[in-house]
């Protein structure tokens, strides 16, 4: 059980990472996903809250709290206080963050219909 706690662990701190330096924009990599990825169309679907400066930081904030669930359930095992606050971190992070993208996504759709 050690192993895939432990790798849990792993897991959630790289998910935090990722979030960070997207966040952060550190060595463009932020602005270099809402270019290549987030600012064009999915299929028929055109870009959405994403594509904007706030929306793409909502979403990266989202990936942090995502990060910290895992990192959070990875570290109950060696502190379980430690672990549970990250968990709850994580959790509140993402029910916040999730709200406001839905949010940003209604407010973006409605901008664009005639």
């Amino acid at each position: 059980m050690l192993g895939i706690v432990s790798a849990t662990l792993i897991i959630g701190g790289l998910i935090v990472l990722i979030g960070l330096v997207l966040v952060l924009n550190l060595l463009g990599a932020g602005a270099f996903v809402m270019r290549n990825l987030t600012s064009r169309y999915l299929g028929s679907l055109p870009p959405g809250y994403a594509a904007s400066l706030a929306g793409f930081r909502v979403y990266a904030l989202l990936v942090i709290a995502i990060g910290l669930l895992f990192a959070g359930f990875g570290e109950a095992e060696s502190s379980i206080t430690v672990g549970i606050a990250l968990f709850a971190l994580g959790a509140v992070g993402f029910v916040v963050f999730s709200v406001v993208a839905i949010r940003g996504e209604i407010m973006t759709v409605r901008a664009t219909k005639p």
